[in-house]
């Protein structure tokens, strides 16, 4: 473990905050150090400094920690300690996969059917990312892009599909802190800035196959990424980026294999 994990010094002392209980607090401050990456993965966690820096008990840290395994954020080995979790790439690509069905489809349904304050609100958005990218503001443009996407699920009227977005989402938060660069957010504008054009014509598929694009430019990066930093992924893609980031095989109606481009395969 590294002394900057050691020491914790990115984490505040939660006895003074009046949101929740202990374990609330606890569990709210270590998920958000693992998200931003202050606790990487693989990292060993030591309960009784957690306890000492965090101001509490190891009741609160222990149920917290249970709690942080049940999100898929920490492995707790009974004869080893709890450690940081690595990366699954097969759990990024199933959250990918759910959130490209459903958010293609928002879009695609929009494009027929937008408000004029759910539009302004969405320009107006793509106007502030512009800003925020140009800037070099990582922490505001993290905070619009979550916000575009929230734009969408709330015009469109759903909360069990807005839900389901948001789980898919929360479990892809450190992929986006791991990705994170000025030239990925100058990218993430564009691709953004496409969708809206294709909302604003009023052409759904253009606007669904912009958002596939979209997503699929995030996993491709990952597994670029993959390649170059094994050490902090669980599993490993099964075809080389190089070769083929984004295609599948499928078989054609004569039995034959034919490559499909647009899905994701790890």
């Amino acid at each position: 473990m590294n002394a900057k994990a050691e020491s914790y010094a990115f984490l505040d002392d939660v006895r003074g905050s009046a949101r929740g209980g202990a374990t609330a607090r606890v569990v709210a401050a270590l998920r958000e150090a693992i998200v931003s990456l202050a606790l990487p993965p693989g990292t060993q966690l030591d309960k009784a400094a957690l306890c000492r820096r965090l101001g509490v008990s190891r009741f609160p840290v222990s149920e917290a920690l249970s709690r942080l395994q049940a999100e898929g954020l920490v492995e707790i080995r009974p004869q080893s300690g709890t450690i940081v979790s690595l990366i699954r790439l097969g759990d990024v690509r199933e959250n990918l996969f759910l959130r490209r069905a459903l958010e293609a489809e928002a879009v695609r349904s929009l494009a027929h059917d937008i408000s004029a304050d759910v539009l302004a609100s969405l320009q107006r958005n793509i106007r502030y990312q512009k800003a925020a990218a140009n800037a070099g503001d990582p922490a505001g443009f993290h905070k619009l892009d979550l916000e575009f996407h929230d734009i969408i699920f709330t015009a469109l009227g759903f909360d069990r599909v807005r839900a389901a977005v948001e789980s898919a989402r929360m479990g892809l938060d450190r992929i986006r802190r791991l990705l994170a660069s000025k030239r990925r957010h100058k990218l993430t504008y564009c691709e953004h800035e496409r969708i809206v054009k294709a909302i604003v014509a009023g052409d759904g598929e253009t606007a669904a196959a912009a958002m596939i694009s979209h997503l699929d430019a995030v996993m491709a990066e990952l597994l670029t990424l993959a390649e170059k930093q094994p050490e902090i992924f669980a599993d490993r893609p099964s075809v080389p980026v190089r070769a083929a980031a984004l295609t599948v095989r499928v078989k054609s109606q004569g039995g034959n294999k034919k490559s499909r481009q647009g899905s994701t395969r790890v």
